[in-house]
């Protein structure tokens, strides 16, 4: 995946909105990690919830800051056509669900998705050598993603002593799971789209050329109608 990376983050306009992308998916996980914090019993959780959430927020800003550099400094302003993102390109927080969630079933998630942005990220700052500033930010942001991935496996452990590893593997797999629907929703939507045009040309167009060689055989004008043979006693006309 490595060159797929490479070539998204190439472009000034794909980096710019995945920029913005990531900026967006750190604000929401944010605010939603304020939310947990609220609603655990725990006070350990509730204060490590929170020094999380203030930094998945200080992200957010980091990435919309750089995101605006970069639209102020581009060279043209022709539309952005591409993100580079068909899936989650950060942590994958918009999957983060609290309503009704035990603290372990919400480490077991925090940990899986922090340790994939750890990776992702480790991949995008080697990508970004010429853009310093970007780099800088991924270094920042990385040191982060660590403690994070970091306290959700020891805080997991501590509440959940004896099944946290499979609350790992539950977690990952989910995961896994709705990135699969991801991208079965994308090729669906493709083959869709490629059936619906050959039903067109292959199946209309018979039907639209046989109507065209009717409609020549139809006579042009008014059709007369011949009067009936009778007229009935009883109308009016």
């Amino acid at each position: 995946m490595r060159p797929v990376h490479q070539w998204v983050w190439s472009d000034v306009d794909r980096r710019l909105r995945k920029l913005l992308t990531f900026a967006d998916v750190e604000t929401d996980g944010g605010r939603d990690i304020v939310r947990a914090a609220e609603v655990t019993p725990d006070p350990l959780l509730r204060r490590l919830y929170l020094e999380h959430a203030i930094d998945e927020l200080r992200h957010g800003v980091m990435f919309r800051e750089r995101g605006a550099a970069l639209f102020r400094a581009r060279p043209s302003r022709g539309a952005v056509l591409f993100s580079g993102n068909p899936l989650p390109g950060g942590h994958g927080l918009d999957d983060l669900t609290i309503k009704g969630e035990p603290d372990y079933r919400l480490l077991a998630f925090l940990h899986v998705a922090e340790k994939a942005a750890a990776g992702r990220f480790e991949i995008y700052r080697e990508v970004v050598d010429d853009d310093p500033a970007t780099r800088a930010i991924f270094d920042e942001i990385l040191r982060d993603e660590v403690f994070h991935m970091n306290y959700t496996y020891t805080q997991l452990a501590r509440i959940r002593p004896q099944g946290y590893r499979r609350q790992v593997w539950q977690a990952r797999a989910s995961r896994l799971w709705k990135r699969y629907l991801r991208l079965a929703i994308v090729v669906a939507s493709a083959i869709s789209g490629m059936v619906l045009t050959l039903m067109y040309f292959v199946v209309l167009a018979p039907f639209a050329v046989l109507a065209k060689r009717a409609a020549r055989r139809e006579p042009g004008g008014w059709t007369p109608i011949a009067p009936p043979g009778s007229n009935s006693s009883t109308s009016l006309y």
